[in-house]
This record gives structure tokens, sequence and C-alpha cells, in this order.
């Protein structure tokens, strides 16, 4: 069905959820490539340190070997711990920077996420049927050729690099150790370096990839959005609802202040406000209703019915609509105007006292 389709970009809240519970943007190569670099580029760095570190070894425990007159299982003990301690000090400092590097890229995708989610039971990963359409999905084949082409790719740089040297091997063997392994160590980080920049092209392809596909998987149907909108911002029938019920609460409150005007003032059908005026405690006049059309209707009809004086004055009438609200009071602009309505009403006020 249509309605069942997919093609909603996924919306904040969506995004939201999904990061709670793990579910995040993540390209693994992108990582590998950045970790590989850094790898090679801290051993290029520390190849002498190490270099020199297995040759002192060597050179004492050959000397110390030569000395004993057995190997018991006390001195074999020891020239193992000596041959360890090295060997952990040569390789602790790469371990730290490639584990901080991996942190910091896995970081930088996720956004640092942190969250059990992830690691809870799930019962459809253990599912036979869910494994088998995991197995077959579209993600599955992108990895698996993806596997392949990597592998075909480091086999390719190896065997050429192979028969680089095979042509050059009758003049090693009448060449100095040192100098071999020095041969020996460029045409591997050249190696390297060709891995890394393959390596690299298909880093740049996995993250389009993964980008696409988490993209894909996050898309909601018309349905999921239309869901999601009514449980945050509520169901828009009721909150209709619950907005003219506000309204009409309001207009009730507004016609049962018009028996308290002084005087409408009307725009004779358009427009209708109700003015009060306390000399002893308003510093003005004081707008009780207002109304346009059927509800300035509506307050002229309850003024008169409570025998309050309506003057027409379209003019001033439009003027007060527009620049007033309720319960406040008339600007400075419209003292004037509103003077001589006053006065108008209190001279009415006097005549009908007077009768």
């Amino acid at each position: 069905m249509a309605g069942s389709e997919k093609t909603e970009k996924a919306t904040p809240k969506k995004r939201k959820d999904e990061r709670k519970k793990g579910n995040t943007f993540q390209s693994k190569d992108v990582v590998s490539v950045v970790l590989l670099f850094m790898a090679f580029f801290i051993l290029n760095l520390m190849l002498p340190f190490i270099y020199q570190q297995l040759k002192n070894i060597y050179r004492g425990q050959m000397d110390k070997i030569v000395t004993m007159d057995t190997l018991t299982v006390t001195g074999v003990g020891q020239l193992f711990r000596e041959a360890a301690m090295v060997y952990f000090v040569s390789v602790l400092p790469v371990a730290i920077v490639i584990m901080f590097v991996a942190i910091i890229m896995s970081g930088v995708q996720t956004g640092f996420l942190i969250t059990g989610d992830a690691l809870k039971p799930k019962f459809n990963r253990i599912s036979p049927i869910s494994g088998i359409k995991r197995m077959f999905s579209l993600r599955s084949v992108v990895e698996l050729l993806k596997s392949m082409a990597k592998v075909a790719l480091i086999i390719g740089v190896i065997y050429t690099t192979i028969l680089s040297v095979i042509p050059m091997t009758p003049d090693m063997l009448a060449t100095r150790l040192e100098s071999n392994l020095i041969f020996l160590n460029k045409k591997t980080l050249s190696m390297v370096q060709t891995v890394c920049l393959i390596f690299s092209v298909v880093a740049i392809l996995d993250y389009a990839y993964q980008r696409y596909d988490y993209e894909k998987k996050l898309k909601m149907t018309k349905q999921e959005v239309k869901d999601e909108y009514k449980q945050t911002e509520g169901n828009p029938e009721i909150k209709g609802k619950i907005r003219q019920k506000q309204r009409e609460m309001s207009m009730s409150r507004m016609m049962q202040m018009v028996p308290q005007a002084d005087v409408i003032v009307r725009n004779p059908t358009h427009y209708a406000i109700a003015l009060k005026y306390d000399m002893d405690h308003d510093v003005a006049p004081l707008v009780l209703a207002k109304g346009k059309d059927h509800i300035a209707m509506r307050i002229v009809k309850v003024g008169e019915e409570n025998k309050i004086l309506v003057k027409e004055n379209k003019a001033l009438a439009r003027g007060l609509y527009e620049s007033v609200e309720i319960n406040d009071y008339i600007p400075a602009e419209l003292y004037k105007a509103v003077a001589e309505l006053m006065a108008w009403v209190y001279s009415h006020k006097k005549k009908e006292n007077v009768k």
C-alpha cells in the first residue's frame, strides 16, 4: 500500500529516539584507514628505537645463553620476561596512540554517544529467520563484495611488491644485513602507503554508502509522521476544539463586561468597542470589549439591552479596534477623540438625570 511506503525523511524526534537506542551512523572503513595511517606513521617514527631495543635484547640474551652451562626453567623464564618487557615497551606507545585515535574517530562519527541500550539482549538477534534475512540482505551482499575487493587489492599490492623485489634477491645475499633491512623497510612502507591510498578511496565510497543506508533505514511512512505529530503536539482536532472552547470562554467573559461600560462606539456594523472611564481609579478610558462584524453586533445588542449609550464614530471605532487590546487603556494619540466622546456621554447622562 502507498501509505506503508517509507518516503518521508526522519523527523528530529525519530533521530533522537534512534540515537538513544544506540543506532548511529558510522563507517568502520574510515576508522580502519585512519588507524592504518596512524599505526604505520608511528611505527616509522619509532622504528629506530624499536630496532635498537630488539638488537640490544638479542645480543644481551645471546651473551647470557653462551655463558650458561645448562638451560634451566628459571633461566629460560628470566630470558622470556626480559624479552617480553622489551616488546611491551616497544609496542605500548603504538597501542596507546591507536586506541586513542580509534576512540576519537568513532566518537566524531557517533557524536561520542554512550548508551547501554545496545548491550541489552534482543531475541531477534538469535532468531534463525532474522539471521537468514540478514545473511541475504543488500547490506550483507555489499559487505561481502567490499571484503572481497579489499582482499583482492591487498593481494595485488603484495604480489606486485614481491615481483619488484625478486630480481634484487641475488644482490641482497651479498649485502650487509642492516642495508637489507633498510631496503625492505622502504619497500614495506611504500607498499603500506599504496594500500592506504587504495583503502582511502574504499573508505570514501563506504562512508557515502553507509550514510545513504542509514538515512534510508530512518525514513518514515506518512502515517508514522502523523502519529508522531499527534504524540508530540497532540491531536489537531482536539487542539482545535480546545482553542474553540477557549475562544468561547473568552468571548463569554468579554460579553459579561459590556454592561459595565459607559459607552459603545461603533462603525456602524463592522466595529464596536465598549469603553469605561472611572475618573477616581482609571488614568484613561479602558477598553472592556471589542469586536468585528458579528461580534460587534453582539456587543451593541448586549449594550442596548443594558441601556448602554451607543455612539457612531467610524474613524474612532476603527482606530480603537486596531490599536488597543481588551483591558488596556487607550493610547495618548486617541485622548482627544475619546475625551470628546466621554464629554458627550456625561452631558447625555446629565440630561437624563435632570429629567
